[in-house]
């Protein structure tokens, strides 16, 4: 089940709840970096976006060749990750607001009664601190 996500230019954040007898992460990062791919295709190739890093290897501009995991702990540590992701396009100046950046599972998250609309202000209040690591 993915929990939350959210896709930004030049990376992309994920929450999922795996199944108690399957841990393979690196199998659905493979799954979901192809679905991603078909999807966007050209548009993860904009070159405004690539390093030399990745002109070099003539890789995409959002995927990296690893992935950080990290073991959800209990609820505050999940409700800290989903209040990271769902910002971090705020954070990166890519929009005022949560609810302006159409890439995420926060409008899901809303539809569910999990966030308010307005969360997240309007961008105006940098601190983030307690969102994520």
């Amino acid at each position: 089940t993915i929990d939350g996500w959210v896709l930004l230019p030049n990376h992309l954040h994920c929450i999922w709840t795996l199944p108690e007898d399957d841990s393979n992460f690196g199998i659905r990062w493979a799954m979901i970096k192809r679905f991603i791919t078909k999807r966007c295709g050209p548009d993860l190739r904009r070159d405004d976006w690539m390093n030399a890093s990745k002109r070099k290897r003539n890789e995409s501009t959002i995927w990296q060749r690893r992935y950080w995991e990290h073991m959800i702990r209990n609820e505050n540590d999940f409700n800290r990750h989903m209040n990271y992701i769902h910002f971090n396009p705020v954070k990166h100046g890519l929009v005022t607001s949560v609810k302006d950046w159409p890439h995420s599972t926060f409008h899901r998250c809303v539809r569910e009664g999990l966030y308010p609309s307005d969360w997240g202000g309007d961008g105006t209040d940098t601190n983030d601190a307690g969102y994520g690591e």
